[in-house]
């Protein structure tokens, strides 16, 4: 399997000279551990049988695209994928590796060349090649590229940066996601881990550094106030410690090898002269990275994975912004085009298999069953008995598109609060190397997908991907507690809290297949009745607020338990401080 090398991973490269793997690592040494904040018949009327099926059971499935090439004149584009199946719209949109007579995108005049290029070293290159005849010849082809949404503020950094000597409007802009993650992308580790997260501190974690599936790590650890060593040179028993991979599966082959290093341990924030050895503990991977840990040695299960945070990684297209202006009706046809892709996939297994076909030809690897398979998602037995879920992948139609960018009903921008939480996180760890990030409105552009929004509402016909919630939560993820500041003796927030509420809010958003626990508690002065009411109107107070925000109020629990479970002793001012608090939950 090649690598699918995602923007956070290596994209900085560009930056740095080549083969000089991380080499300012060396500033970082004397730095603490930082805290990670942030599947019918088809007849003549086709019956929606895939399980995440969005249009109405009336809905025809379209004519499959056709094998031949399309000679259509129109604008020529060469798009570089990695091998991920969130791209499942633009395979059968397309029909092959280049457009197809009868395809979506032979009919919106578009000759479009799929090439897949796991290295975003080289995507970025290619941009900054793009740019730079483009200016000069108006008539080059275009080149997209496709990357995980979580890492694109380093990619925007890197690429922004590189393109600055050609003037603004050869900047790059991000315009539209036509899948995202869903389960493939997870934190893998031993089951004690999930039992309770502090039992992760002193262990270690492989993964490509910087690179979207570390920042799931990164994301768990600070749901659950873990901290993070960001110096993979060194080893704190006090936080979760980074094994750095040259790949996704260079990271479970470490673990599967019992692979271990030496390491100079932190004492009181300094590394000291004594050294210890580490091993693997855990993995940060994607399929089928976490099929060959499953396989060749199992005995980890799914910590997190995508599928709890369900909007950290949809699949991010971007592009040159001069190429976009002066192309306006070409992307909005490609939008249109890919939109519909995105219902067909998801409401018909004939579409869904043909694009995972395509998939196959694209990659050049495996074939469409095992493609189909892995969007799918699906649960075995690892080496050691253990049940495990592997892959998971899903398609976007034009809703779910909208709601992605703040065009939907609730108006949240998911997107901008995933690029900004990541970008945040990245600058928190590695200040020297990446102390900034572009500003999320100068790199997304939302006009070419606003303007199909409110053009073409027959094609918003198609259902968004719409998370399904117990009643109650019975398993943890995370849990945080948080000091959110009440007026005395009652639930009315105090505005000073209001920056805390909003954090929550964004790691809410990220995690958005995972219901939201909102506890009170309060220390054991007064009356118990009257905390235990107290509690309950603070933790509803804070429920009502995030419901304001956009959160939806099926996803939201709330409940009061007075001074029945402290977590210091309340014979001490400062236990008692600690004890009035509002405790986050993250659970299904």
């Amino acid at each position: 399997m090649s690598m699918k090398v995602k923007p956070g991973g290596k994209i900085l490269l560009i930056l740095l000279l080549l083969g000089g793997i991380y080499a300012a690592k060396v500033l970082w040494w004397d730095k603490r551990p930082q805290e990670a904040k942030a599947a019918t018949d088809i007849g003549k009327v086709s019956l929606p049988d895939a399980p995440e099926a969005s249009l109405s059971k009336n809905a025809v499935m379209m004519p499959l695209p056709g094998q031949d090439e399309a000679l259509n004149g129109g604008t020529k584009i060469v798009w570089k994928i990695m091998a991920w199946n969130s791209q499942f719209p633009v395979m059968y949109a397309n029909g092959g590796i280049n457009t197809t007579k009868g395809s979506l995108l032979d009919k919106a005049k578009l000759q479009l060349t799929l090439e897949r290029q796991d290295d975003c070293n080289k995507s970025v290159a290619d941009m900054v090649k793009f740019a730079q005849e483009y200016k000069n010849n108006p008539n080059a082809p275009g080149v997209f590229a496709s990357f995980m949404g979580d890492g694109m503020p380093m990619f925007f950094a890197a690429l922004s940066k590189e393109l600055e000597p050609l003037g603004p409007d050869y900047q790059p802009i991000a315009f539209y996601a036509m899948g995202k993650s869903y389960g493939e992308d997870k934190l893998m580790g031993p089951s004690d881990w999930k039992r309770d997260p502090k039992n992760a501190l002193g262990k270690t974690v492989a993964c490509v550094l910087r690179d979207g599936d570390m920042n799931i790590l990164l994301k768990w650890a600070g749901d659950n106030g873990l901290r993070v060593n960001p110096d993979e040179t060194s080893y704190d028993r006090n936080a979760v410690n980074l094994i750095a991979a040259n790949d996704f599966l260079d990271a479970g082959n470490k673990y599967i090898a019992g692979y271990s290093e030496s390491r100079k341990m932190i004492v009181d924030g300094k590394k000291v002269s004594r050294d210890t050895t580490v091993g693997v503990d855990g993995v940060a991977t994607w399929t089928p990275g976490d099929v060959n840990v499953a396989q060749k040695k199992g005995g980890l299960v799914n910590i997190a994975s995508t599928r709890e945070y369900a909007s950290q990684m949809p699949n991010i297209t971007i592009t040159i912004k001069k190429f976009a202006y002066d192309h306006r009706t070409d992307i909005e046809n490609l939008i249109m085009a890919l939109s519909q892709a995105g219902d067909q996939v998801r409401s018909f297994t004939e579409a869904k298999a043909f694009a995972a076909d395509v998939s196959a030809k694209v990659y050049n690897e495996q074939n469409g069953a095992y493609w189909l398979k892995y969007y799918n998602g699906m649960e075995e037995k690892d080496a050691q008995g253990i049940n495990v879920s592997l892959g998971g992948s899903m398609a976007f139609n034009l809703a779910d598109a909208a709601n992605l960018f703040g065009l939907g009903k609730d108006g949240l921008d998911r997107y901008k609060i995933v690029y900004n939480t990541f970008g945040d996180i990245i600058i928190k760890m590695y200040p020297e190397l990446i102390p900034t990030y572009p500003v999320y409105n100068k790199v997304v552009d939302k006009s070419f997908l606003t303007s199909v929004v409110s053009n073409h509402p027959e094609l918003l016909e198609g259902t968004a991907i719409k998370e399904t919630y117990a009643p109650e939560i019975t398993r943890e993820v995370s849990s945080k507690s948080y000091e959110i500041q009440f007026e005395t003796g009652s639930a009315v927030i105090k505005p000073a809290s209001y920056t805390v509420l909003d954090e929550i809010l964004k790691s809410a958003v990220v995690a958005e297949g995972l219901k939201l626990g909102v506890y009170g508690h309060t220390d054991n002065v007064g009356n118990d009745a009257a905390n235990l009411k107290l509690s309950d109107s603070r933790a509803e107070a804070v429920k009502s607020y995030l419901i304001s925000k956009g959160l939806s109020a099926d996803r939201l629990e709330s409940k009061g338990f007075g001074a029945s479970k402290p977590i210091e002793d309340n014979a001490t001012a400062e236990g008692r401080a600690r004890n009035r608090r509002v405790q986050i939950v993250l659970g299904n």
